[in-house]
């Protein structure tokens, strides 16, 4: 049984943590760039610090699904989220929906491997909470997501058209008892 409430996760140099509303700032000077925004599933920036504060209170907890900010723990800055979400018009015979990880980072944060160490704990999250398999949908030319799979050793299965409407995806999957893959 799940805890009705996210207890952070430490890895070796981050803390994946639900993001604050005084943080509301830093995930304003990410969201506010088009070219990280143009890969995320609702391309939209944001304008205000308002509106970063409603994207903020909106991260309400599903576990184990939710959008959580990963902070770097020698600074206490955020520098991007980790999301475990449904997948659009994914419905399953059961109700029940698929569930896909994605992830954005501050360009100051890119380079670390922070996403791909942030990535690693969610995923070994959501599987030990019990979902039987997470997918991650990337856009066919958005080559470091893709890098940042082969990394964390998910399988790759193809190119897909389904559940997104735009553009065709990237295709990869982990399932629980097959993975992890080595650090």
């Amino acid at each position: 049984m799940l805890p009705r409430v996210f207890t952070p996760i430490r890895t070796e140099r981050l803390v994946v943590r639900p993001w604050r509303e005084d943080e509301a700032p830093r995930l304003l000077d990410i969201l506010r760039r088009p070219e990280i925004v143009k890969w995320l599933g609702h391309p939209k920036t944001l304008e205000t610090v308002a509106e970063a504060e409603e994207k903020i209170a909106g991260m309400a907890d599903d576990l184990p699904k939710s959008e959580w900010a990963f902070e770097v723990a020698s600074s206490g800055v955020p520098a991007g989220s980790v999301m475990l979400v449904d997948i659009p018009h994914s419905e399953q015979p059961d109700g029940s929906k698929l569930v896909q990880i994605g992830w954005y980072a501050h360009p100051d944060a890119l380079g670390h491997g922070y996403v791909t160490e942030a990535a690693r704990a969610v995923l070994e999250y959501g599987l030990r909470a019990g979902l039987p398999e997470i997918r991650a949908l990337t856009h066919t030319d958005n080559y470091p997501s893709m890098r940042v799979c082969e990394r964390l050793g998910m399988t790759y299965l193809g190119v897909t058209e389904d559940w997104y409407d735009d553009a065709p995806s990237s295709h990869y999957v982990v399932r629980k008892g097959e993975w992890p893959a080595p650090a």
